[in-house]
């Protein structure tokens, strides 16, 4: 990295990595991030982690945010209710008419663990308190608490924390390397029931479209109308996490509802509160919701900030913003153009398998450059090195090293803000094939003198 930039080691805070030397970004203007000393960077990945998919100074978000910190501070929710938080809620069971109830949280994390909670308080009240166990895709993301990360089946993830997670059941993914009908995760799927159970099962939890885990990808069909038919079979409940792709991202305010399934539970977090503020919700259909009010009438999980009016307010906000400008269609309409831009300017590159994805959000798989097909070993650093080259062109991109998981190798994402021009999309891309090509370049060397195994 080059430019004004601070010491981990030097600050007080405490970041992920404790030896690396960190920019320092002062503002953000659209899609660009301004760093101490004028170094301007460009942000294909909405601040890193999917969020700010708005980009930056957008005043009329400022402006209710203010107004909402200027009517009151603060209150605990399970006080009172308030009106940005009614009128948020009825918007969003407007865009998904599937759903009836939201609980709104302050991230996905929470979320996501308010989902599985949701779950199981649901077969409880149904007087099947046997059901726990939650299955899912071993690839895959859900969050940072202790029962997100025990949803995962990446071991790197799960240690040094192994004593402390639920002992869930995991499924290969259904990617085009391993599985492309998506019948073997099926099969998977039916192993995992047998062995817990079927009376034990509460919840299968994915994602649509996942995020950092398998960037862009997404099950086949095939998948998606078996997972329907074992819901239905075994009556547990199917919770997608839509915390990347919701409000818009992947072209429909929602990715389930281009799927051959309806899900029981949905989370949304990151583009609901655009960047702005921490905001994210658990939605789920009117059999769910009903069977807590005839049954044991409470939900009894809080956080300090869950469906704060200042959240909410400024939740309003950018879905007044998204609606007025129409993101998820556009999102929609130029996404093909995107995918096949991005795939036309990585043609070539020894190291580049797979380019896919939905909408804004894209992804881009390595392969090991003597076969083209098989995952990089890990002395190739590819994941990094393209990370690295790419913030030396100015541009900020997320990769990922997934490899010990063994479902795939080194990856890409790419996912600006859905209000990027297209003239910062061109850029976005062509700085990113300038990275891609200088680490095939190196890549290449290394292999050819024996520098890697």
């Amino acid at each position: 990295m080059t430019g004004p930039a601070v010491d981990a080691a030097s600050t007080s805070v405490f970041p992920k990595y404790l030896d690396r030397v960190y920019p320092s970004v002062d503002r953000g203007e659209g899609v660009w991030l301004l760093a101490t000393g004028g170094r301007r960077i460009l942000d294909a990945v909405s601040g890193g982690a999917m969020t700010a998919g708005l980009g930056h100074g957008l005043g009329e978000i400022a402006d209710a945010a203010q107004a909402a910190m200027g009517d009151i501070a603060y209150y605990y929710a399970h006080h009172f209710t308030n009106h940005p938080q009614e009128r948020l809620a009825a918007r969003l069971v407007e865009i998904a008419p599937e759903m009836a109830k939201v609980r709104f949280l302050s991230g996905g994390s929470e979320a996501n663990e308010t989902a599985l909670r949701l779950a199981r308080q649901y077969h409880v009240d149904r007087g099947e308190g046997s059901r726990w166990r939650v299955i899912s895709p071993a690839q895959a993301y859900h969050g940072g608490t202790m029962a997100t990360v025990a949803l995962t089946g990446r071991p790197n993830f799960h240690a040094p924390f192994d004593p402390y997670l639920s002992e869930h059941l995991h499924i290969p993914p259904s990617t085009s390397r391993f599985d492309p009908t998506g019948q073997a995760a099926l099969d998977a799927l039916d192993e995992a029931i047998e062995q817990a159970g079927p009376e034990n099962v509460s919840a299968f939890f994915c994602e649509p479209v996942s995020g950092a885990s398998l960037p862009g990808y997404s099950p086949p069909d095939r998948f998606w109308e078996g997972l329907a038919e074992r819901r239905d079979r075994y009556g547990f409940l199917v919770c997608f996490d839509e915390v990347v792709t919701g409000m818009g991202r992947t072209g429909g305010w929602f990715a389930y509802q281009g799927l051959p399934i309806t899900p029981d539970i949905v989370t949304i977090g990151k583009m609901l509160g655009g960047g702005y503020m921490p905001l994210a919700a658990t939605m789920c259909r009117r059999p769910v919701y009903d069977t807590l009010a005839s049954g044991s009438k409470e939900f009894d999980l809080g956080h300090t900030w869950d469906g704060a009016p200042l959240s909410c307010a400024v939740g309003l906000a950018v879905l007044d913003y998204v609606e007025r400008h129409d993101l998820p269609g556009l999102a929609a309409e130029r996404g093909p153009a995107l995918l096949d831009r991005l795939r036309t300017a990585l043609e070539g590159y020894a190291i580049v398998g797979e380019v896919r994805g939905r909408g804004f959000l894209l992804g881009v798989e390595y392969v090991d450059p003597r076969d083209g097909a098989s995952i990089p070993p890990d002395s190739l650093g590819i994941a990094g090195r393209i990370d690295d080259c790419a913030m030396e062109n100015d541009l900020l991109v997320m990769s990922t090293h997934p490899n010990a998981d063994g479902f795939a190798g080194d990856q890409t994402v790419f996912a600006p803000a859905l209000t990027s021009t297209d003239e910062e999309l061109a850029e976005m891309i062509d700085r990113l094939a300038r990275a891609v090509g200088e680490v095939d370049r190196t890549v290449t060397d290394l292999l050819a003198n024996g520098g890697a195994i």
